[in-house]
């Protein structure tokens, strides 16, 4: 597993040296996390200030809203590419994410029309099928190798859903 791992890295650490930034403007990479519709505020968020003798507000205990919805987006060095918004009780199937990468191919030919796209998939079950094989080739999208377990080529988890569910915090 260790040396699957550098291999990959070795063959895009060769890619980039080659390439140059010029390799890095051409992946997409994709994510996708589940987020509240109504998230309650935390204690820091609904902090306020009184005065000393003055009463401090009701805190009600309050729960996360049930209603969510699965937000997958794919985006590149300039920002976000695509999005989808999948409502509770969906499933991302076969059929259902072949649509989503039709979408994805057509955002790409009208927002990034210059270049060839290199998209960078995580390996689960669903990305590495013989359907969804059969449809990246047919829809001439280059996969970028990524290794097994390596959260930390997903800066999502650590830039924008934070941000998204801070934004998101409260509205309905």
């Amino acid at each position: 597993m260790k040396a699957q791992r550098k291999d990959m890295f070795t063959q895009l650490l060769e890619r980039y040296n080659t390439e140059g930034e010029a390799f890095l403007q051409h992946v997409v990479t994709r994510d996708k996390s589940w987020v509240h519709h109504c998230d309650p505020e935390c204690k820091a968020q609904s902090m306020e200030y009184r005065y000393k003798n003055s009463q401090s507000p009701r805190k009600f205990k309050v729960i996360a809203s049930a209603k969510k919805v699965l937000f997958t987006i794919f985006w590149d060095m300039e920002g976000v590419v695509h999005m989808e918004i999948l409502e509770r009780g969906q499933t991302v199937n076969t059929e259902r994410y072949i649509s989503t990468l039709q979408a994805l191919k057509l955002r790409l030919r009208r927002v990034r029309r210059d270049k060839d796209s290199i998209l960078q998939l995580d390996n689960v079950r669903l990305h590495t099928s013989r359907q969804i094989q059969d449809a990246l080739r047919q829809l001439e999208l280059t996969i970028l190798p990524h290794p097994a377990y390596s959260p930390d080529l997903a800066p999502f988890d650590y830039h924008l859903f934070p941000r998204l569910t801070k934004y998101l915090m409260g509205h309905r």
